[in-house]
């Protein structure tokens, strides 16, 4: 009887106590439903989310170079998503998503079980799609255990709410465009691109299961950084898929033995085909947003999942990317060579703490009030840091110090290609590596540009209706009111009693008469031509100008040769041809600045033309025929400024403008020799090994098989003299080579 009544005593606590379990849970669900918990989302902002959309760049030829985000994301509809997408995802993920209501109690039931009674850890957290929707939706906070429990109710009661809203498809989909795949990547969509370079509707079955598969742990399983270990999961997606009946046996065990083949793509803003190119995009894409919000509109460059068209073409960016880095890659180790244990990045202290001096570090312990040597002291602290160079990157143990003098000693470059009709830019490289180097050298940069001025000097001359066959003297001249200044040949001890038609001094670049061409048409003009051909930057109104003093962007120059072969007109770049909705809806056209107004006649244009490729023919840039062996019709000029500080070439074809520069960004370090540092020899293979690819490549045939127009016979006829006279036997005979001439300067002409 005794033992009767604890039975029953020991029943009825533990019904007391079970109801009471039950009741605490009750309450704390609806605690968690009514917000106590925090605020849950209700039905109206459930069925109203927005995605955030990365902006996507696109080139002329429709390929897609980058991404402009805060996540990485690009939603798609159900229809674009593959079954055996679906059935991978539900099979290893949620094998009875179709059946359950958002919250599979089974499944909870067996990991309860299983983790509670039987201490297994790896049992899984019994989370359905839906639930794992709602986390992705609204992503944990606190991930403190004791919040655990309240995340994990909020998520079911927003699963089942998503389930009243959504169709199991629905759903489906708004999960595959939400999880995150690692890296920034959020959705399948940029998951495709990113390790197969594919769209999701493109996936194979055995790409789909790798993908799914990382879902479990998206660093352990990531195909690029463990790909044994994601070939394993993998395999176990693909026969879950046998198990729930979405695969046969026989077709597991072929796709199983597939290798991993990835091709991986990264989308992240330093690295990529034309990263230079993409950030000045970006710029232009925000300031067109900020001009459309300010008339009503929301965009965000980073969210609203625009897209750039642009007038880039990816494969010949690809080819001249290329020839970059094999040239400058070449000259780099020649320009170091040159300068040998002397090297200024080694023995110019006073430059190295100029240098050190503008780092971010140096500035931040400046403001804490540090003194100099302490400052210094503690940036000679070494640590381990990444630098790279032309063999990749290394980590080392190095201090701020010697990262400035590894840095300080690269050159760097700036190269543009354009359509002379148009503007449209073709390629567009800003720099050797973005990575390291963010400042972009057509962009933000402006340098002297040297002989490459010449062009407009003779075009001003022949607008002023100096005939092209009249003769200056090669001889050097002290111009006695610029204090004795004294321009200089490097190229003929005999040139003082050299006579050179104009032709013939512009295609060997000869400095003197390209001064006595500006004495003879007057500074003034000289400027008043140039801005009519183009450029916009603050020209010295100095005898200099005629050697390339003045300081241009690569845009610039590129803007005044594009005039010589389209009638006179010069065609400022222009890179973006629409901005489109993430439905490809044209939201903005842009098309190329119309100008009017011719700068010179058609027929100064054809003899600058024809005295242009006297330059590449048989003056400075002829390594472009006996070198390069190209034989296409280009036309050109090179540069070199003072102390080798820059190195230019321009070359004009008949459907491309390119212009290059090489240099250094600190000013204050040249090339050690002019024959390292001239033009044709640091800037000049940039164009002639690019366009070498060019040539052979089929695709590019309309390009570089096209032909100047026939040039008219007047013209031909017009420069048809001799290109140099020689002074007659008196005029030698009472001439001292040696002795400058002295002569004031004409201002005016």
């Amino acid at each position: 009887m005794v033992k009767r009544k604890r039975k029953y005593g020991f029943a009825r606590f533990a019904l007391k106590l079970l109801l009471a379990i039950v009741l605490l849970l009750f309450v704390f669900i609806l605690s968690v439903r009514i917000g106590i918990w925090g605020k849950l989302p209700n039905n109206n902002e459930l069925s109203t989310f927005h995605y955030n959309r990365a902006s996507e760049v696109y080139t002329a030829d429709g390929v897609l170079i980058g991404k402009y985000y805060l996540n990485d994301q690009q939603p798609i509809p159900f229809k674009n998503i593959p079954e055996h997408v679906r059935n991978a995802l539900t099979a290893i993920e949620d094998e009875r998503f179709y059946e359950h209501s958002g919250i599979d109690y089974q499944s909870l039931l067996r990991v309860a079980i299983k983790t509670i009674l039987m201490q297994d850890r790896s049992s899984g957290g019994g989370s359905t799609l839906t639930q794992q929707l709602a986390k992705n939706l609204y992503p944990r906070k606190d991930r403190k255990q004791t919040h655990l429990v309240v995340d994990k109710v909020k998520e079911m009661i927003i699963a089942q709410r998503l389930e009243d809203l959504f169709t199991k498809d629905e759903i489906l989909t708004h999960y595959l465009n939400t999880v995150s795949f690692g890296g920034n990547t959020f959705g399948i969509e940029s998951a495709a691109l990113k390790f197969f370079n594919t769209t999701t509707s493109e996936l194979t079955i055995e790409q789909a299961a790798t993908l799914i598969g990382t879902l479990k742990a998206t660093h352990s399983y990531n195909p690029r950084l463990f790909p044994k270990k994601s070939i394993e999961r993998r395999n176990l997606v693909l026969q879950s898929m046998v198990n729930n009946g979405f695969l046969d046996a026989k077709e597991k065990d072929s796709l199983s033995a597939i290798p991993l083949k990835l091709n991986y793509r990264e989308f992240e803003h330093d690295v990529g085909l034309a990263p230079y190119f993409r950030e000045e995009v970006r710029k232009k894409l925000r300031e067109w947003c900020a001009i459309q919000n300010k008339n009503g509109k929301n965009y965000n460059p980073y969210t609203s999942g625009l897209k750039v068209y642009t007038t880039l073409d990816s494969k010949m960016q690809q080819l001249a990317e290329e020839s970059m880095a094999h040239h400058m890659a070449s000259l780099q180790e020649k320009f170091e060579k040159s300068y040998g244990k002397n090297a200024p990045w080694l023995k110019n202290k006073g430059l190295i703490s100029k240098l050190v001096k503008r780092t971010e570090p140096y500035q931040k312990l400046k403001k804490l009030g540090w003194d100099d040597t302490r400052i210094m002291d503690s940036l000679r602290k070494k640590r381990s840091m990444t630098l790279g160079d032309w063999s990749g990157e290394k980590t080392v143990k190095a201090s701020t110090i010697d990262s400035v003098q590894h840095y300080m000693k690269f050159l760097n470059t700036g190269s543009l290609s354009m359509d002379p009709r148009t503007g449209a830019v073709k390629t567009w490289i800003g720099g050797i590596n973005y990575k390291h180097f963010k400042y972009d050298h057509i962009a933000q940069s402006k340098r002297q540009v040297g002989s490459t001025f010449k062009p407009i000097v003779y075009t001003t001359a022949l607008e002023a209706g100096i005939p092209p066959c009249t003769y200056f003297p090669a001889q050097e001249v002290a111009y006695e009111n610029l204090k004795g200044w004294s321009p200089s040949n490097s190229n003929n001890k005999d040139e003082a009693y050299l006579n050179y038609s104009m032709e013939m001094a512009l295609s060997h670049s000869v400095n003197t008469v390209a001064v006595k061409v500006l004495e003879k048409t007057g500074i003034d003009k000289v400027i008043e031509q140039a801005q009519k051909m183009g450029v916009y930057s603050e020209l010295p109104k100095q005898p200099s100008l005629a050697l390339g003093t003045g300081e241009l962007y690569v845009s610039e120059l590129a803007t005044v040769y594009t005039s010589f072969v389209n009638n006179g007109k010069g065609a400022e770049p222009f890179y973006i041809e629409s901005i489109r909705n993430q439905n490809d809806s044209i939201l903005a056209r842009f098309a190329p600045k119309e100008v009017k107004t011719d700068a010179f006649s058609r027929k100064t244009g054809e003899i600058m033309l024809e005295m242009m490729k006297s330059t590449i023919d048989q003056g400075t840039a002829s390594r472009i025929r006996t070198t390069y062996n190209l034989k296409n019709d280009i036309a050109g000029k090179t540069g070199t400024t003072q102390n080798n500080k820059d190195a230019w070439f321009v070359a004009i074809t008949p459907k491309l403008v390119h212009v290059s520069w090489v240099g250094l960004d600190n000013h204050e370090i040249g090339f050690k020799n002019t024959s390292l540092g001239q033009g044709a020899n640091a800037a000049l293979p940039l164009f002639a090994l690019w366009y070498q690819k060019l040539n052979r490549d089929a695709a590019f045939n309309g390009i570089t098989k096209a032909r100047f127009p026939k040039t008219d016979p007047s013209v031909l006829r017009i420069l048809d003299c001799e290109p140099i006279k020689r002074d007659g036997f008196f005029k030698r005979l009472f001439k001292n080579p040696k002795k400058k001439k002295v002569k004031k300067f004409r201002t005016k002409p």
